[in-house]
């Protein structure tokens, strides 16, 4: 069963699929006033747990995964004065490519405008090996906007004890301010060729690789107390054992709290990052934090 779920579908089942949103503030609510799609890619409505002016959105990819051939485009646009938690309902899957190695890909594009409050909250991918993905995400902020958002990656299969050790990935996020480039980070991993995954300036054969962003804080004193009191969380265990190796760094990037995980368990890095999101959430978007109802189902 397990070797018949890692096997690519056939190309016939290649999807092009796209997703436009434009979320707009109106009478003191953030409403979805336009949602286009081709494909399977698409959102129901939005649901409004804490009240009308935060939209949460849950972004629907039913068949759960991608191969080869396969293009996701989503496209994001929060107008002024929006609110909206963006996540999705279960794991990305990055499938086995095919023998000639097509590209699987993914390209995210957020931009969120005067005074808007976005929040990207989505749930991990999962690489398996043999993948040839390109995941690609651009943020564009207006200096007034505000921005939490995280992206949580498996490199293989730990749960099975399958590493990722053939195919190759290729990750690119990018977060803009009024046009200038605040964070830029690339990932390029191809095992077959360089020790990218177990090299000791990498990832240390530590197969869940995180990375969280919550900005700008324009105070960089009220940003170093926030990273301090980040650092002193008690994080605490989940209801199973804590993974014993986990690597955590915390630090100011041009305005941006940036926290990086490296660990052996995607479901600790989420948790991980969920304590960091419920600490800032206050303090940069002044309410506190609503977590997502499909998180707990």
């Amino acid at each position: 069963m397990n070797e018949m779920l890692k096997e690519a579908p056939s190309a016939a089942s290649q999807w092009q699929a796209f997703l436009q949103l434009i979320l707009r503030e109106k009478n003191g609510g953030s409403i979805l006033a336009r949602c286009r799609h081709e494909g399977p890619l698409y959102v129901q409505k939005p649901f409004y747990p804490e009240g009308r002016e935060t939209a949460h959105v849950y972004i629907l990819h039913p068949p759960g995964g991608i191969v080869s051939g396969d293009e996701l485009n989503i496209d994001i646009q929060l107008e002024d004065k929006a609110q909206a938690l963006f996540t999705t309902p279960g794991a990305g899957r990055v499938y086995r490519a095919r023998h000639d190695k097509q590209a699987q890909c993914v390209t995210i594009t957020l931009n969120a405008a005067e005074n808007a409050q976005l929040e990207w909250l989505p749930l991990e991918n999962i690489f398996y090996p043999g993948a040839h993905t390109r995941m690609n995400t651009r943020i564009r902020l207006h200096k007034t906007s505000r921005f939490i958002g995280w992206d949580v990656s498996s490199f293989g299969l730990p749960a099975q004890g399958e590493k990722f050790n053939k195919g190759q990935i290729s990750q690119r996020l990018e977060i803009w301010r009024d046009d200038k480039p605040c964070l830029i980070e690339h990932l390029l991993s191809n095992p077959e060729n360089d020790n990218l995954l177990s090299a000791k300036s990498g990832m240390q054969n530590l197969p869940i690789n995180g990375i969280f962003v919550a900005g700008p804080f324009d105070d960089e004193k009220q940003a170093e107390a926030l990273i301090t009191q980040l650092r002193e969380l008690p994080l605490t265990p989940l209801e199973t054992d804590t993974p014993a190796r986990v690597l955590l760094g915390i630090s100011y990037v041009n305005q941006f709290i940036v926290a990086r995980f490296l660990g052996e368990c995607s479901q600790y890095a989420k948790h991980v990052f969920t304590q960091y999101w419920q600490t800032l959430r206050p303090e940069l978007l002044s309410r506190p934090a609503c977590l997502p109802r499909i998180w707990a189902t």
